[in-house]
């Protein structure tokens, strides 16, 4: 790891706030490419960080890796010396307005699409068209940006305490929970 990258490690490591460090990010053009009102959770950057375009308004969860390479040309070498083996590097580009949930994996020559939702824990190993959610691994289509972004639009939170909304959250958890048994049990 060179010194730079670690020295930009260690500050955004100490910033809390997602929005600090992709403006820090932003300001020293760690990325090819960085849009505006980005979030940016991991503390770490990954090695090849010039081969990663964020475009506006992106989201990526803590935890999240980019791949911009591999070091398989290790293990051929090993096996045939003589060859001539060389690390494989492949571009990843997001486009606007795209959430990355938690631990998500990024594979090189990727370009995911704008409107995306990306759920946690996913492998994306292929391009993403727009519009869509995906999640798993590897990652396949779930739902439609648009559809959620309708179903969340209206949806009013009132303020109150945070323990009075968690204990509504838990309330309707159950509730739904209950519905469910009472529907499986009436079709037995």
């Amino acid at each position: 790891m060179d010194f730079k990258r670690l020295y930009h490690i260690i500050r955004i490591s100490l910033m809390k706030n997602g929005f600090q460090k992709a403006e820090y990010l932003k300001r020293h053009r760690i990325f090819a490419h960085m849009g505006e009102n980005c979030f940016w959770q991991p503390i770490n950057i990954p090695p090849e960080a010039k081969l990663i375009k964020l475009h506006n308004n992106v989201v990526v969860a803590s935890e999240v890796l980019f791949i911009t390479h591999d070091v398989i040309h290790h293990v051929f070498r090993n096996i045939n010396p003589e060859g001539n083996y060389c690390l494989n590097l492949g571009p990843i580009e997001v486009g606007d307005n795209v959430f990355i949930g938690s631990r998500s994996i990024i594979l090189p020559n990727v370009k995911i699409g704008s409107n995306v939702i990306i759920g946690a824990g996913s492998l994306v190993a292929s391009d993403i068209p727009d519009g869509l959610i995906v999640g798993g691994v590897p990652v396949r289509k779930i739902g439609s940006f648009d559809e959620l972004l309708d179903a969340r639009k209206n949806k009013v939170i009132e303020k109150r305490k945070k323990v009075e909304r968690f204990q509504d959250e838990w309330e309707k958890f159950y509730m739904q929970r209950s519905e469910k048994q009472e529907v499986s049990c009436s079709s037995e």
